[in-house]
């Protein structure tokens, strides 16, 4: 179906991951198991927060918030397969695409604004470890809260509006699995240079490089500070502390960059949708994973979760 004009465009169709029939229940198991462990393992890892007082520090706090972003991404991207499987309806709404795209583009901003919060975090603890509590204070913790959910949601609206004005679309077939920028700058037949522009400076400059250089000069500062610790045991533990961060940003930035830096007139359809995959299913689970293996809070949290549901269920 093609339509010419933005005014007679009631709906897209979401062509999917794959189109060859024999993948579709595959696909749709692996994305169910996904999106259930996501929402599963993002779920526990706000339970320990919210339970135990010991959990009750910034990092914590910020990781909880983190959680949150995540199942509602996972859910915002995902659902679409899940709902094309089931019902058989491949169709979304020319309002409900649009809202989609600014969901899923505020929820990845605030992924960004967040993971700076929390080098910040672990530069003071780290850096200045004395002062630390002072520093980190709980209404300092709230406003940074506050200000990168703000920041996400007023980010994109700019996009959203150049997006609005286009008036002619080549096709109302979306090649991809939810709706996106790239795919639907792709479809247009408008002039999407602004968009373009504003993409590669607003999305390159304040999105992806200006965290980037923040978190950068923040690990400059830490590694320098662990580098100057006498004993390796000390070395050790600061590291320690920081790993489970760096490893979630070095992952992040590398999907997206790929993802989101390749100009829109070459045919990177494919591998812009293993790329979305990816980071919207594959970074959600590992947060938690990662989170929780390379930490002995959440791991002593956990056991002893565990512990007082056996205990329970021995004296029922």
């Amino acid at each position: 179906m093609i339509e010419k004009n933005q005014s007679l465009v009631m709906f897209f169709i979401i062509k999917g991951i794959s189109d060859a029939p024999e993948l579709q229940m595959i696909i749709f198991l692996l994305v169910l198991l996904i999106y259930l462990l996501t929402i599963g393992g993002n779920m526990i890892i706000l339970f320990l927060v919210c339970l135990y007082s010991n959990l009750h520090t910034p990092m914590y706090f910020f990781l909880a918030n983190l959680s949150v972003l995540d199942m509602f991404s996972t859910t915002v991207t995902l659902h679409n397969i899940l709902i094309i499987f089931i019902t058989g309806n491949n169709r979304i709404s020319y309002e409900s695409c649009i809202c989609q795209m600014y969901f899923s583009g505020f929820l990845i901003c605030d992924e960004f604004l967040f993971l700076t919060a929390m080098s910040y975090d672990r530069y003071v603890a780290i850096c200045d470890p004395l002062r630390y509590h002072m520093v980190m204070n709980q209404r300092l913790c709230i406003i940074l809260a506050i200000c990168c959910w703000l920041l996400g949601m007023i980010e994109v609206i700019p996009y959203m509006i150049l997006l609005l004005a286009i008036t002619c679309y080549k096709s109302n077939v979306i090649n991809h699995f939810f709706c996106d920028l790239v795919p639907l700058m792709i479809l247009s037949c408008s002039d999407t240079s602004t968009l373009e522009i504003l993409s590669l400076t607003e999305g390159l400059l304040l999105l992806t490089l200006t965290p980037f250089i923040m978190k950068f000069i923040s690990y400059i500062f830490i590694i320098s500070t662990i580098l100057k610790i006498h004993s390796s045991t000390g070395r050790r533990k600061a590291f320690y502390t920081c790993s489970s961060h760096l490893t979630v940003v070095i992952l992040l930035y590398s999907i997206l960059l790929f993802q989101y830096l390749t100009p829109t007139s070459l045919d990177t359809s494919k591998s812009n949708k293993f790329f979305s995959l990816f980071n919207t299913a594959a970074i959600p689970i590992l947060n938690p994973l990662i989170y929780s293996l390379k930490n002995k809070d959440v791991k002593s949290a956990m056991i002893r979760t565990l512990r007082y549901i056996k205990s329970y269920r021995r004296s029922t």
